[in-house]
């Protein structure tokens, strides 16, 4: 083959290689409008977290809910009864007849988890963008995010966080860190309010 149509088709193979490689962006975008064009979500969850330092995973359940575009209320019904409510970067904690409350800015280590499922649920990208190395992969109809934290010393701790859907509703959230701990969040199904 001569070198000119060899240069030329290597070309066209890098451009091919290249598009290939961008081909998820326009269906990330559609999806961060659907997931954007949502204002409310109801639903039920269950949340399993797997810790070395325990011989049995802890297990929970209770109802999820969402008002765009920050507002996030997850009530844990059992084993038992806590709300935790998100609202305007002021997370409050209820357990009992007690209420804990922190502005994030106060706690930057604790932004990325709630802004991993936040600005997802918000269709967010300069936010998931910000915080996260932001992967994607399938269709409209299943989906996964990879988020994989910018900060170095959350890196650390925080393999990544996956997120999996189909269009505009998430199935599951799973937070693996580095030391092999992970909890895995199932959404679903929705609730009537």
């Amino acid at each position: 083959m001569r070198p000119r149509r060899r240069a030329l088709l290597l070309v066209l193979l890098g451009i091919a290689g290249a598009a290939a490689a961008e081909a998820p962006a326009p269906v990330l975008d559609e999806l961060l409008k659907l997931l954007a064009a949502r204002q409310h979500g109801h639903v039920a969850f269950t949340e399993v977290q797997q810790l070395a330092v325990l011989e049995r995973p802890l297990e929970s359940s209770g109802e999820l809910v969402y008002e765009a575009p920050d507002r996030l209320v997850k009530r844990t019904l059992k084993p038992k009864a806590e709300t935790l409510t998100l609202d305007h970067g002021v997370l409050s904690a209820q357990r009992g007849h007690r209420t804990y409350v922190l502005e994030l800015r106060a706690y930057p280590q604790v932004v990325p988890f709630v802004e991993s499922i936040r600005a997802t649920l918000a269709g967010d990208r300069a936010t998931l963008e910000r915080l996260f190395n932001v992967g994607f992969d399938g269709t409209l109809a299943g989906w996964t995010l990879q988020l994989v934290p910018r900060d170095a010393a959350l890196a650390a701790a925080v393999r990544d966080i996956r997120i999996s859907g189909e269009r505009a509703a998430i199935h599951t959230v799973e937070i693996r860190q580095s030391d092999g701990d992970r909890s895995l969040l199932t959404l679903g199904p929705e609730l009537t309010p």
